[in-house]
């Protein structure tokens, strides 16, 4: 079991070109549109990235990454997140990935 718990008030980014850092806060950080660029700070229970050629990079996330939809880039540096490519299963090429802290 993660030592983290989701807290209320997700954070939801909605939009097209919007460049943002924010912090998790130990939420859901929800991503939507298309060719937005999120640095999440902090610690993040999960991340969902929904549209098109978004770039998320996420300090840590707890419990899983979810992405739809193509040309979506998800990187986190710390954590053991569940991954699930929802578009990668309809052959679109998603890059999700742990890198350098």
């Amino acid at each position: 079991m993660p030592a983290a718990h989701a807290k209320n008030g997700d954070t939801h980014v909605t939009g097209q070109g919007l460049v943002q850092t924010l912090d998790c806060n130990e939420s859901t950080l929800i991503v939507v549109g298309t060719s937005n660029t999120i640095n999440a700070l902090g610690s993040c229970w999960a991340v969902t990235v929904q549209g098109s050629s978004n770039v998320v990079v996420a300090d840590n996330v707890v419990d899983n990454i979810i992405v739809y939809g193509s040309d979506q880039t998800v990187f986190y540096k710390n954590g053991d997140p569940v991954v699930w490519d929802r578009g990668r299963e309809l052959g679109m090429t998603n890059r999700i990935d742990r890198v350098p802290a």
